[in-house]
């Protein structure tokens, strides 16, 4: 069930964003048995797919845009292979900029004007439009939970998958379950005792805050609270307690400057941690210049998901999104996911080669795709609708950390990296 941590994370991720933004298939051989028989003429027009994207919103440029360049790279490697079955790929693109009125405003245009067969990779801050896109039917694939869509409606398929009921209420009557599996991974393999949690004096990343305190006092940790003001925020005196109290393990519900002006005073302060844990969304390949002014925290970073890690070149699949991607200036984990989920489409809709492609076909796949894996870039996916939520579940961990003239480094293998652990219940 891992799916419900990364979601709260992309959740978590997104406020504190705006926190710190306020400041080859052939027809059947049926077809020919019958010399009296015309085949049927093999459909070569374009198969539309949209990609919606928060391009432009209050939280920067560039923070959602990952998932769309990874989509669009396999799309590109694909039309230069022939397409679907000899069908080019049309990638729709559009900026909501963030805003519910520009989510519908980008469905509408998608889904009812230009027919699209499916959406792929959907990252938008307010996804309003996620109801009308169930609604008429069209398979939403491997977008990411930024907020509780995936976890609500039909025909939207997440790329961490989910268990809920999907009845048109989030999670099991409205609310959510997340794991400790993360918490559990460094008491278990490295020992950890003592975690932080570092949190701004604001609603959002103070619940965010809640959430991780509750799962480490649930896998056992000492856990030390320490909350900073939002505009003036004392990390000095934040490090300084951190090295006091002996903190293993530092979580955070701050933005990526915060983090880094938080590395920062640790380094000054001399507070040494096992790991600073940051998320699916902070995987990229720019830690270097963001932390310049920490080294030693910055080798101190680890990243955790249930995806791949895009440094691993020596996997097949992998290799293929970096030889792809290698003309992009950075790389990031939501890159790779946006390529996973393009591969995801690509795969159901060659599986309707034969019968026709459409978005009743593509649905009819995503609905049988249990344990998917898009080549082994993602932990097996289940979409199970569960009457009722698990108390426990088996849930496997990505788990990278980052190395100064290595990069991102792989900590094991994600597909026995496994744990059995509680499911916590929170609001969304």
């Amino acid at each position: 069930m891992r799916h419900r941590s990364r979601a709260a994370e992309a959740v978590a991720a997104v406020l504190l964003l705006a926190l710190s933004a306020a400041c080859g298939s052939r027809l059947p051989e049926s077809d020919f048995e019958h010399g009296d028989r015309t085949p049927a003429p093999r459909d070569t027009a374009p198969l539309r797919v949209g990609i919606i994207t928060s391009a432009t919103s209050p939280v920067g440029g560039s923070a959602f845009t990952g998932p769309r360049d990874g989509a669009r790279a396999f799309f590109d490697r694909l039309n230069a292979r022939g397409g679907i079955d000899g069908r080019r790929v049309e990638v729709r693109t559009c900026d909501d900029g963030g805003s519910g009125v520009g989510n519908n405003e980008c469905v509408h245009r998608l889904v009812e004007e230009d027919r699209v067969v499916a959406l792929v990779a959907t990252t938008a801050l307010d996804y309003a439009g996620a109801s009308r896109v169930s609604r008429a039917g069209v398979p939403d694939i491997g977008g990411q939970p930024i907020g509780t869509a995936y976890d609500t409606y039909p025909h939207l398929y997440g790329i961490y998958g989910s268990l809920a009921p999907r009845d048109g209420t989030p999670g099991w009557n409205g609310t959510l379950y997340g794991g400790t599996e993360v918490y559990r991974y460094f008491k278990r393999e490295h020992g950890a005792r003592t975690a932080a949690v570092v949190s701004y004096n604001r609603s959002a990343s103070a619940a965010y805050a809640r959430l991780v305190e509750r799962g480490l006092r649930a896998e056992g940790y000492k856990v030390v609270t320490e909350q900073v003001d939002f505009a003036l925020p004392n990390f000095r005196a934040v490090a300084a307690d951190l090295k006091e109290q002996g903190a293993d393990l530092v979580f955070d519900a701050i933005d990526g400057h915060g983090n880094a002006r938080l590395c920062q005073a640790m380094d000054e302060a001399g507070a040494d941690v096992t790991a600073k844990v940051t998320n699916v969304q902070n995987w990229t390949s720019t830690v270097a210049e963001d932390y310049k002014d920490a080294p030693r925290c910055r080798n101190a970073l680890w990243a955790t998901g249930a995806s791949r890690n895009f440094e691993d070149t020596g996997n097949t699949a992998v290799r293929e999104f970096r030889a792809a991607t290698k003309d992009l200036k950075t790389h990031s984990q939501w890159q790779l996911e946006g390529w996973a989920a393009a591969r995801w489409f690509t795969d159901a809709a060659t599986s309707c080669a034969s019968t026709g492609i459409t978005r009743a076909c593509v649905d009819a796949f995503m609905n049988r795709s249990q344990g998917y894996t898009a080549g082994g870039l993602l932990l097996p996916v289940r979409f199970d609708r569960l009457p009722e939520p698990p108390k426990t579940s088996r849930t496997c961990l990505s788990v990278a950390r980052w190395q100064d003239g290595k990069g991102w480094v792989g900590q094991g293998d994600m597909n026995r990296t496994c744990f059995t652990v509680p499911q916590l219940a929170y609001a969304p």
